[in-house]
């Protein structure tokens, strides 16, 4: 007797095709599970999601992100989405166009960061590793006080054990040194910084008095104290008024009203020791440019109990990953100064 047929067409199948068949249907379920239900369909590759999260946290927002990353701003939000349901935890408050960290997301980041930078630059920390430093670049940013009397020995030392790294010094003022850290275009900064912006790292290193320089004939010269109001009648020569310099000295002048003038200004600490030197000013520098000879022929007097000491150190883009160029650099200013946590941070830019 033959069987009544059915309306189910997989009786006609053997069963290793609805074995197929079925594995084939439960996958398409699990698939829409993921989509809909509890899983992403960005979960898939944690180093591209922690890149993702590190890239936001440095750069402030998802827009440079993607940016720097190459990828939409929708393929990021979706990996950093997929981030925080696998880890069950929010790691990133939204706020208008600002990114802040959560206590979870600061404790990711801290364990997330050398993970991912480490990844990103492995076969070049493995061959300076080995091989030591055979080649790269390192940009420095600077002030030409900077450069003319603080980093001449460490650029010679620096040389002497680094020959092959192509080593750039950029004479540049504050404000344009600010811009090439944000653009990148520096790895780093030495320098005195007054205002330090927040998405700036600033670790001071060496502290300088500011010293008041007259020719030694100068009626100034014979006084063993000198007070801010014996300045008033004889004019200055002080760097232009853009530079810090010039305004640290008329914000003491002025907070204590202490009337002065300024006869010359001019650019560069050589060329007014020089003026100074003959008879055409007195001028307040800070101690960073007086050496042994110029003991020799002007009268230099401490003034640190009317203006503040200039402190000089490294500035650099907070969240910036440096080099190992640049890191074999610092560690000459001072070992272990990367160790300081702003270097860490994350910083809104002031682009």
């Amino acid at each position: 007797m033959l069987k009544k047929s059915t309306n189910n067409p997989d009786n006609s199948l053997n069963k290793p095709e609805k074995l197929r068949r079925g594995a084939a249907k439960k996958r398409a379920k699990g698939k829409a599970a993921d989509e809909t239900g509890g899983r992403y369909y960005y979960k898939g590759n944690r180093h591209k999601q922690l890149r993702a999260f590190v890239s936001v946290v440095k750069l402030g927002t998802l827009t440079r992100a993607a940016e720097a990353l190459y990828l939409s701003q929708p393929t990021i939000s979706l990996q950093l989405q997929a981030l925080e349901r696998e880890l069950g935890v929010t790691l990133v408050e939204r706020r208008r166009r600002r990114i802040n960290l959560t206590d979870a997301g600061e404790a990711l980041y801290e364990l997330a960061r050398p993970l991912i930078e480490g990844w990103e630059t492995l076969d070049r920390d493995f061959q300076a590793r080995v091989q030591g430093l055979q080649g790269g670049r390192l940009t420095i940013a600077a002030g030409t006080s900077t450069i003319q009397y603080l980093l001449p020995d460490l650029v010679r030392r620096y040389r002497e054990r680094f020959p092959a790294v192509q080593l750039q010094l950029a004479n540049v003022t504050g404000k344009d040194g600010m811009a090439l850290l944000r653009a990148d275009d520096a790895d780093f900064a030495v320098g005195s910084m007054l205002d330090v912006p927040n998405d700036i790292a600033w670790a001071p290193v060496h502290h300088y008095d500011p010293m008041l320089i007259m020719p030694p004939d100068h009626p100034l010269a014979a006084k063993d104290k000198i007070t801010l109001e014996d300045l008033s009648p004889y004019g200055l020569i002080l760097p232009p008024q853009r530079l810090s310099t010039y305004r640290l000295v008329d914000l003491v002048f002025q907070q204590r009203q202490v009337p002065y003038h300024v006869a010359i200004e001019v650019g560069g600490w050589d060329v007014i020791k020089e003026y100074v030197a003959m008879g055409m000013g007195i001028s307040i520098v800070t101690g960073i440019c007086i050496t042994e000879a110029d003991h020799k022929r002007l009268a230099v007097r401490n003034m640190k109990q009317y203006f503040p000491q200039r402190s000089y150190g490294v500035v650099m883009r907070k969240g910036k990953f440096l080099s190992a160029e640049a890191r074999a650099f610092i560690d000459l200013i001072r070992p272990g100064l990367l160790t300081h946590r702003d270097y860490d941070e994350s910083g809104h830019s002031q682009r």
